[in-house]
């Protein structure tokens, strides 16, 4: 059974900002755009601490966080490369990893194979990055930024991205060799 608590409240909310995102990235309302994108980001890190400091952790909230960070992540990073506000070399990294991890948790509902979703320290200096570097691109427009400053950026947030593709790789292939190694049981 699924319950309801405030940090699974926040995550839909946060889910529900995303349409207002795209709302004033398309209209170039970039301030707005970003402060709808920090109120969403910021509001990742509050479910979290919340669901572990008055521990209210559901699995609801197991399910509906990480879809909330992929629906507003890929809109964010899509959206900024139609309006060339970012490149389209970083959106089809960030996206292919995201890409990657659903493709393994279809190999492992697939297989039957158990396994329990958890972050990484890789993926969460990821997605920090990848929110710090949308952050960055949303006042691109606004006020001037050294393009090594933007490259720096773009470099670091796909790095993290593959490193952290490549982590969540090994472990997937780690649960199935072990999968593998225990007949299936």
């Amino acid at each position: 059974m699924f319950t309801i608590s405030i940090p699974n409240i926040i995550t839909i909310i946060r889910m529900l900002l995303t349409p207002l995102f795209v709302i004033f990235l398309q209209a170039g309302w970039y301030l707005s755009a970003l402060l709808v994108f920090a109120v969403a980001a910021i509001s990742d890190g509050l479910d979290g601490f919340l669901a572990r400091y008055f521990d209210q952790r559901t699995e609801l909230g197991a399910y509906l966080d990480p879809l909330a960070d992929k629906l507003l992540l890929t809109t964010a990073y899509v959206g900024l490369a139609v309006f060339h506000l970012i490149p389209i070399w970083l959106t089809v990294i960030v996206i292919s990893r995201d890409v990657l991890i659903l493709l393994g948790l279809a190999v492992f509902t697939l297989t039957q194979t158990p396994f329990e979703i958890a972050p990484t320290k890789w993926s969460k200096a990821t997605t920090c990055m990848q929110l710090l570097t949308i952050c960055l691109m949303l006042l691109a427009p606004m006020v001037t930024i050294a393009e090594m400053t933007t490259f720096f950026f773009y470099i670091l947030t796909a790095g993290l991205t593959i490193i952290s593709g490549g982590h969540y790789l090994f472990i997937g292939l780690k649960i199935l060799h072990n999968q593998m190694d225990t007949g299936g049981e």
